[in-house]
C-alpha cells in the first residue's frame, strides 16, 4: 500500500483514532516557543458540531490547522510548486521561495529582488503608434539558499530519498521557515536534517539560513556544499532538459503546460554580465550587471561551521581530534562553492550557518555593492543567530501587535487570515520607496510588475495598520510622475496617465486594450492617497508630494473627457477599459466615470485646502506645476455633472453604455473543464457577452459607496454576481464585502472563504507563479468592510456590522491620525478601546461614537443585518427586459478549441503580442524568445 492508499484508508476511520500517526521529527524548540499545537485530528471547521467545510483545497492530514503557522507532514512531489509558493520567507525587498535546501528538483528555483529587473524592446505583430515600447521582467537573482548534502557521497535529494519523518513549518510570529526530517540512506544510516530559513525585517539586506546534520547512532562522512548560483544564466546539474522556469523541472508545478499569460515572461539570451567574482576565508562575492536595463547586483555569502556547538573556525582546538574538517573554495563567473568536509560522530549535530547579503541599484558601480554587502555581513556577524532571531522577533510582535484580525470560534480561517496577513508584512514591509509587486517577491508571476493592486487592495490594511509603509508605496507613484506625465502626452492628454503594469514607471503591457485602456489607475492611485492622508493626517506627504499627483491625474481626467449638451449637459469618458478584463475599449465604464468623478472633487478640494492653509506651499506648487485658477472650477463642473449611466427597466447602473445589449453568458451551465475563460475562448468571443472577470460595478459600489442607495446596491449585486466568473483573485473578496452589506451572508461566507484559500488552496491552478498578494490585502477588507461594516467615504470612519451566522466574534485594530483603536465586535455589541493617542470619532449605524482614554466604549447592536434567503442563478435576470424591449437570454457559446500548448504557444512565437485577457496581461515576449 503505497503512502497516498494508506492516508485515503487513514481518512475513512473515525477522527478520534490517532494510533496511526507518523512518528515526529523533533523539532528545536526555542526560549519562548509557544506555538499553538496543530489539532491532531486534522480537522477544521466547527469544533463544536464537527461541521467540516469542503472546497478550501487543502489536504487536512498533510497541512492541519494551527492558528499561528503553517505545516506540512508529508513531503508532496505533486504540490511543490504550490509550497514552493506558500512557505516563501520574504521582507518587502528580498523573497526567498520555499525551494528545498539542497537546491536540486523544484518547480521554480527562485530568489528575487523587489525592483530589480531586465528590459527587453516589446515585438508587436503589428506596430501603432504609442503602443508600449520596453517590457521590463523580474530577474531571478543568484542562488545564495543552496546546501547539498552528501552522506557517505550519497546526496540527500529529497524528491527520492526514504523519509521516515518529516515537519515543514513556517512561523508567523518568527519569521522563519523550517524543515526536521530524518533520512535513511541507501547504506542503512538514519540521518537527521534540520533546516531554518529566515529574511530579516529589521536589517533589510539580511537573511540568515541554517543547516544542521546529525548521524544517529552511527558515523559518517559528510560533505557540505555551500553554493552562490546564478540560476538566470548559469546551468544547473538538475536542469530539465527542455529548460523549465529558471533552473527547475517540471514536476510540482501545479498547473498543465498551456499557455497561460498569468506566467511570467521567459528570457533565452543572457541577463546577467558577471562583473565580480570573488573570495575571502569562508566569505564568498558574485557581482552582476543587467545587460539591457543596466541595473546592478551583488550577493555576498559567509559561513560558520559548528561541530556540538563549537565554532570550528575560532575554537578548533576545543573539538575532538579525531574530528578532522576540510574545506575548499570553488570560483567561476556563474558558481561560488564553499565546500567543508568532515568525519561526522554519532549524535554529534553539525551546523552550517550562511549569512547572505543582496544590494541592488539601478546605476551605482558592482564593486560598491560588494562592498556593501561586506558591511552588512560584518555587522551581522559580530551578533548571535539568537540575536538576529529576537529582533526579528521584536519586528513581528510589533506587527501583529497592531495588524492582527482575530476571527473567534473559527480557527481554519483564522490560520488562513494570519498567513495571508503575513503575505502582506511580506510583500511590503522593505520596500521601502519601491513598489509592491502582485506576486510580491514570492514567485515570478506577472514579471514582477506593480499594478492597481498596490492602491485598491493592500494600502487599506497598510493605511490603517502600518501607515509608514503605505506611505513608502505611495512615495513610489510620486517617483514616477514624469513617466506618467509622458505617457498622458503620447496619448495626447493632458497631466499624468500612470501605467497600469510597470515596474520602473513606463508603461510595459504590449495588449492596449486590457491594460493602457484601463485610465482608472490615476483614479485609484488618488484615491488610495485621500484614504491614507484622512486617516493619518499627513499633511507634509500631501503638501510635498501627494498633492502633484492629484492635479496631474485631475487634469488627465478633465482633458479625457468630453461634454455633451442636450437638456443637460453631462460630462462623459470613452474608449476604457474598467476592472473588468473580459469587457474592454468602452463607453462610460460605470466604475471609471465614479472615481474619476471622485479623482476630479478630491484635486479640487484639496488645491482649496492648500491655498487657504498653506499659500507659500500653494504659490510654489501652482508654480511648479503652472496651475490655473480655472482649472478648479473645470474640475467641479466636470465632477458634477460626471455621467453615472442607469438603466430604469432593469433597475440596475450598466457595467457601461453598451453592457445591457449583450447577450448573457450563462455559468450555471458552463463546464467547469472550460474555466478560466481566458484559456478557451477568444477575446472576441469573450467580449460579445455579458460575462464579467471579476467585480466591476461591485467595486464601485464598495469605494463610492456613498453614491449608491440601499436599494440599488442590492439590485446591481444581485444582477452582476451571477454573470461574474471569479477568474481573477481579485473578485471574491470584493464581492464577499458586498455581500456582506446587502444582506446576501450565505454568499458572503462563500466568498470570503475562497479568498482565504485562494494560494493555500491554489483554488486559481497558479500559486506556483507566486502569492497573490491583492487577495492577501482583500481578506483583511473582507473582515473589516465585510463583516465589521467599516466604511471611510469622506474620511469618516464607520460601522454597520454583519457577523455571520454561529461566530463568536471579530477583533481587530486601527490606527486613525495619532491614536490606535481596538475594535471587538460581537453578535450583540461592538465595542471600541482607545489604546494610545487622543479621543477618536467614529460612527455606528449613523450614532457618533466617542472612543476616550478608559473603559471600551460598547454600543448594543439589535441586529447583524438583513439575511437574505433568495438563491442567486442565471435565472435571477433572464426574462427581463431591456428598455427596448428586447428580453434578456442566455447561452453558452461551443468550444471550437483551447490555447495552444508547447512551442506553438503564443509566447513562444517570435514577436507575438501575447494573450490579452489577464489580471493586466498581454504577456509580451523577450529578447530570443
Amino acid at each position: 500500500m503505497n503512502d497516498d492508499t494508506m492516508r485515503q484508508w487513514v481518512s475513512t476511520l473515525p477522527s478520534d483514532d490517532n494510533w496511526f500517526d507518523e512518528p515526529r521529527p523533533r523539532r528545536a524548540v526555542e526560549p519562548g516557543d509557544d506555538s499553538s499545537a496543530p489539532d491532531p485530528s486534522g480537522r477544521h471547521g466547527d469544533a463544536a458540531t464537527g461541521d467540516v467545510p469542503d472546497g478550501d483545497g487543502i489536504d487536512r492530514l498533510n497541512f492541519p490547522v494551527d492558528e499561528w503557522a503553517l505545516v506540512e507532514r508529508h513531503f508532496d512531489r505533486d504540490l511543490q510548486g504550490r509550497t514552493e509558493t506558500i512557505f516563501t520567507v520574504a521582507n518587502g525587498y528580498i523573497g526567498m521561495r520555499g525551494n528545498s535546501p539542497e537546491g536540486r528538483y523544484a518547480s521554480e528555483h527562485g530568489t528575487y529582488i523587489n525592483g530589480f529587473h531586465e528590459t527587453w524592446p516589446i515585438r508587436h505583430a503589428e506596430e501603432a503608434f504609442g503602443f508600449a515600447r520596453v517590457g521590463q521582467t523580474i530577474v531571478n537573482v543568484p542562488d545564495a539558499k543552496i546546501i547539498r548534502l552528501y552522506v557517505d557521497d550519497e546526496p540527500f535529494v529529497l524528491a527520492t530519498a526514504e523519509i521516515e519523518s518529516y515537519e515543514r513549518r513556517l512561523d508567523f510570529r518568527k519569521g522563519i521557515v523550517t524543515r526536521d526530517l530524518v533520512w535513511r540512506t541507501p547504506g542503512g544510516k538514519r540521518v537527521r536534517i534540520y533546516s531554518s530559513r529566515l529574511v530579516s525585517f529589521s536589517d533589510r539586506h539580511l537573511a540568515l539560513l541554517e543547516y544542521e546534520v546529525e548521524v544517529l547512532g552511527d558515523e559518517a562522512s559528510v560533505v557540505f556544499s555551500s553554493q552562490l548560483l546564478n540560476r538566470q544564466d548559469g546551468v544547473d546539474e538538475y536542469r530539465s532538459a527542455k529548460g523549465s522556469k529558471n533552473g527547475g523541472n517540471s514536476f510540482g508545478s501545479g498547473a498543465d503546460e498551456r499557455f497561460d499569460p498569468r506566467q511570467a515572461e521567459q528570457f533565452v539570451e543572457r541577463v546577467l554580465d558577471p562583473r565580480i567574482q570573488d573570495t575571502s576565508g569562508d566569505r564568498i562575492i558574485l557581482g552582476y550587471q543587467t545587460r539591457n536595463s543596466g541595473m546592478t547586483i551583488a550577493c555576498a555569502v559567509d559561513h560558520r561551521l559548528t561541530i556540538n556547538g563549537v565554532d570550528v573556525a575560532s575554537d578548533l582546538a576545543a573539538l575532538d581530534d579525531t574530528i578532522d574538517v576540510a574545506s575548499d573554495t570553488e570560483l567561476a563567473e556563474d558558481l561560488a562553492k564553499r565546500v567543508y568536509r568532515m568525519r561526522a560522530r554519532a549524535d554529534t549535530p553539525i551546523k552550517l550557518t550562511k549569512y547572505v547579503s543582496y544590494h541592488t541599484a539601478s546605476s551605482v558601480p558592482t564593486r560598491e555593492l560588494a562592498d556593501r554587502c561586506n558591511r552588512t555581513l560584518d555587522r551581522a556577524l559580530d551578533e548571535t543567530v539568537e540575536t538576529h532571531r529576537a529582533r526579528q522577533l521584536a519586528w513581528l510582535e510589533q506587527f501583529w501587535e497592531s495588524s492582527d484580525v482575530v476571527l473567534r470560534g473559527q480557527p481554519d480561517l483564522q490560520q488562513a487570515m494570519r498567513w495571508n496577513l503575513f503575505q502582506l508584512a511580506q510583500a511590503s514591509a522593505r520596500g521601502d520607496g519601491l513598489g509592491i509587486a502582485a506576486k510580491g517577491v514570492t514567485g515570478s508571476g506577472y514579471g514582477g510588475h506593480y499594478f492597481w493592486d498596490t492602491e485598491v487592495f493592500m494600502l487599506p490594511f497598510l493605511t490603517y495598520t502600518q501607515p509608514q509603509i503605505a506611505r513608502n508605496a505611495l512615495r513610489f507613484r510620486h517617483t514616477t510622475i514624469d513617466a506618467a506625465r509622458e505617457r498622458a502626452a503620447e496619448l495626447n492628454e493632458r497631466g499624468a496617465l500612470f501605467p497600469w503594469r510597470t515596474i520602473n514607471g513606463e508603461e510595459s503591457s504590449a495588449y492596449y486594450a486590457a491594460s493602457t485602456a484601463q485610465y482608472h489607475i490615476d483614479a485609484d492611485i488618488s484615491h488610495a492617497i485621500a484614504q491614507y492622508v484622512a486617516a493619518t493626517g499627513d499633511t507634509f506627504f500631501l503638501i510635498n508630494e501627494g498633492m502633484d499627483v492629484l492635479v496631474e491625474t485631475a487634469r488627465m481626467w478633465s482633458d479625457l473627457g468630453f461634454w455633451r449638451r442636450g437638456d443637460a449637459a453631462s460630462f462623459h469618458v470613452h474608449g476604457v477599459t474598467g476592472p473588468d478584463e473580459y469587457t474592454t475599449v468602452v463607453n462610460d465604464n460605470l466604475f471609471t466615470n465614479v472615481m474619476a468623478q471622485e479623482n476630479l472633487q478630491i484635486a479640487a478640494d484639496a488645491v482649496e485646502w492648500l491655498r487657504s492653509r498653506h499659500p507659500d506651499d500653494y504659490d510654489r506648487l501652482a508654480a511648479r506645476l503652472d496651475l490655473r485658477e480655472d482649472e478648479l472650477g473645470e474640475w467641479r463642473r466636470a465632477a458634477r455633472h460626471m455621467h453615472i449611466p442607469y438603466d430604469e427597466n432593469l433597475g440596475v447602473h450598466p457595467q457601461d453604455a453598451s453592457f445591457l445589449d449583450k447577450e448573457v453568458w450563462d455559468l450555471d451551465h458552463t463546464p467547469d473543464e472550460q474555466r478560466p475563460l481566458l484559456l478557451h475562448f477568444h477575446p472576441l468571443v469573450i467580449y460579445r457577452f455579458q460575462v464579467i472577470k471579476q467585480a466591476d460595478v461591485v467595486l464601485a459600489l464598495l469605494l463610492r459607496g456613498d453614491c449608491f442607495t440601499a436599494e440599488e446596491k442590492l439590485r446591481n449585486f444581485e444582477y452582476y454576481d451571477v454573470l461574474t466568473t471569479g477568474d481573477s483573485s481579485l473578485s471574491a473578496v470584493v464581492q464577499s464585502i458586498v455581500a456582506a452589506e446587502v444582506g446576501h451572508m450565505r454568499l458572503a461566507l462563500k466568498y470570503f472563504r475562497h479568498g482565504a484559500f485562494v494560494d493555500l488552496g491554489d483554488l486559481h491552478g497558479n500559486t506556483n507563479a507566486g502569492v497573490h498578494v491583492a487577495s492577501a490585502g482583500g481578506m483583511w477588507m473582507a473582515a473589516v468592510n465585510g463583516f465589521a461594516g467599516m466604511r471611510d467615504h469622506r474620511g469618516i470612519i464607520s460601522f454597520d456590522p454583519r457577523l455571520p451566522d454561529g461566530w463568536q466574534g471579530i477583533d481587530f485594530k486601527l490606527r486613525l491620525r495619532d491614536s490606535r483603536i481596538r475594535v471587538e465586535l460581537r453578535t450583540e455589541s461592538i465595542a471600541f478601546t482607545l489604546e494610545s493617542g487622543d479621543a477618536v470619532r467614529v460612527q455606528v449605524r449613523g450614532e457618533t461614537v466617542t472612543v476616550e482614554p478608559g473603559e471600551p466604549r460598547i454600543v448594543p447592536l439589535a441586529h447583524q443585518g438583513e439575511r437574505r434567503t433568495r438563491e442567486l442563478s442565471i435565472d435571477t435576470i433572464t426574462g427581463a427586459y431591456r428598455s427596448d424591449g428586447s428580453p434578456l437570454t442566455a447561452s453558452v457559446p461551443v468550444v471550437t478549441g483551447a490555447i495552444p500548448i508547447g512551442e506553438s504557444s503564443p509566447v513562444m512565437s517570435h514577436g507575438a503580442a501575447g494573450h490579452p485577457l489577464d489580471h493586466s496581461d498581454a504577456r509580451s515576449v523577450p529578447p530570443g524568445a
